[in-house]
């Protein structure tokens, strides 16, 4: 089903299926033979939610190997090239982090937290605090399934159960986010699920919450004009149909905001950051994995660091 204003989903459904399937290259990638990530959460995680498809991939019983065999080159990317790029970029995020810390950042805000388990598996200071965002169902969903596992934050955690379409700002004020101290702020795999106008809101909200200081890495997704947009629309289904013959169907196609949209680091210098790019390539090669073709999937994705 297409996207709308006021959609609403869960982890096995629509957007939140995205975050399992992410979750499940991340335990794909923590497998490797000399794997750049270690996320011991993402596989129970996965697990929990139930869908079968992604189950089976995080615990290694379907191998990226198996399905990649059978995709006959069709997919944009397949299983393998995914996990390797979703290894970059949860190294990035991980890295922006380790550097803001050092840097003396003590507040950091994770939009649209999804699975994400950084709470759980960083090292962080001891007088860190560390806000997750997410929709409601998402942040109980979570909570409660690393509870059951014994897991601990291994920083003071604040979830803020919200939908980012909603006065989510004023929620982390309530929460107890201090706008006056300087802020680490990710925005994971989010931007390709929001309309344009909304991602420029998004920025122009993180911005008006940080001090100088602050900190910000997101994944910047490319502009597609409309000829464009319906190749691309035609390649994400074509990728979908080896997962839907292994029970998963989801039209992947039908959750991402295609069209024009703003640059990131642009964005972002012309509202007083500094912000440079890595694309994908660039990151895939600085963890040692092989890049990816120019037409393989997201290898037009550019990592966006800034500070304010």
């Amino acid at each position: 089903m297409a996207r709308s204003d006021n959609d609403t989903w869960d982890l096995a459904s629509s957007v939140g299926a995205t975050a399992t399937m992410v979750a499940a290259a991340r335990a794909v990638a923590s497998r490797a033979d000399e794997p750049v990530i270690n996320d011991p959460f993402a596989e129970p995680l996965v697990r929990a939610v139930g869908v079968d498809f992604f189950t089976k991939l995080a615990a290694g019983e379907l191998t990226p190997a198996d399905l990649d065999a059978g995709d006959g080159g069709q997919s944009p990317v397949g299983i393998t090239r995914f996990a390797d790029g979703m290894a970059a970029r949860t190294r990035f995020f991980d890295d922006f982090f380790a550097d803001a810390v050092a840097a003396g950042v003590r507040q950091a805000v994770i939009l649209a937290s999804g699975l994400d388990a950084r709470a759980y598996r960083l090292d962080w200071p001891a007088d860190m605090v560390l806000y997750e965002i997410d929709q409601p169902e998402v942040i109980a969903f979570k909570k409660q399934t690393l509870a059951g596992l014994g897991a601990r934050p291994t920083t003071e955690l604040r979830t803020v159960a919200i939908d980012l379409r909603q006065d989510w700002p004023a929620a982390l004020a309530e929460a107890g986010f201090d706008s006056s101290r300087p802020s680490a702020w990710i925005a994971e795999g989010l931007f390709g699920y929001l309309p344009p106008d909304a991602q420029d809101r998004l920025l122009d909200q993180i911005d008006e919450l940080s001090a100088p200081g602050s900190r910000l890495a997101a994944e910047g997704v490319p502009s597609h004009h409309e000829g464009d947009s319906e190749e691309l629309r035609e390649k994400m289904k074509e990728s979908t149909d080896l997962w839907r013959s292994h029970g998963f169907d989801l039209d992947f196609s039908e959750l991402v905001f295609l069209g024009e949209r703003a640059e990131v680091a642009e964005y972002l210098r012309g509202h007083g950051w500094a912000a440079d790019g890595a694309p994908t390539n660039d990151l895939l090669v600085r963890y040692g994995l092989p890049p990816m073709n120019p037409d393989e999937g997201f290898a037009d994705v550019v990592y966006v660091s800034a500070a304010k």
